[in-house]
């Protein structure tokens, strides 16, 4: 019950209504990105974890998401580049409030969900394949693509969420130390 009471009193300051009797919700938007170079030491298998180091991973953390310690906040879109060419698999984020317990090391086999992380756990972010067009490899997540936004939440303590990577498929080509950056979009309530 508590949780919900905190929602309600950090989206209450942040309702507007319309003329046409519509409630809108209204929140500064803030956006929060994180470049990890990834160990990637040898191809991917699909469901293997996109991290920093092969024996010593850390999870991906994007900071200052709400506006205070134990704040509210919805994730309205999502973006994902991965410095190289030719590269189109498709991503999962799984989003925590605090580092979760599960396999965070590159190219080991993801454990996410656990058991042990359900009370942290946030949501996941389905990102379509990735595109390539000559450039960089990039997908965006909206509340209007598919595996559409918009993820509410509200943490427990602290500002940062955290987040592991998974690959949906399989990866060859990649290059150690490339670097892929994922940036959210979050409206504070």
């Amino acid at each position: 019950m508590a949780d919900i009471r905190g929602i309600f009193k950090s989206v209450w300051r942040n309702i507007r209504a319309t003329n046409a009797g519509i409630l809108l919700v209204t929140g500064k938007l803030v956006n929060s990105s994180t470049t990890v170079a990834l160990a990637a030491a040898t191809n991917y298998a699909a469901e293997d974890v996109l991290s920093d180091s092969a024996t010593a991973g850390t999870a991906w953390r994007f900071k200052n998401v709400v506006e205070r310690e134990g704040g509210s906040g919805v994730i309205v879109n999502a973006q994902i580049k991965w410095v190289t060419t030719a590269l189109s698999p498709r991503i999962t984020l799984y989003l925590y409030e605090a580092v979760p317990t599960s396999q965070l090391n590159d190219n080991a086999a993801n454990t996410a969900l656990l058991a042990a992380d359900i009370t942290n756990y946030i949501d996941k972010i389905e990102f379509m394949a990735l595109s390539d067009l000559g450039g960089v490899s990039e997908a965006s997540v909206s509340p209007s693509t598919v595996g559409g936004l918009s993820v509410y939440f509200t943490l427990e303590s602290g500002r940062d969420i955290y987040g592991i990577t998974v690959l949906a498929d399989a990866v060859t080509g990649e290059s150690a130390g490339a670097k892929m950056t994922i940036k959210l979009g979050v409206i504070q309530l």
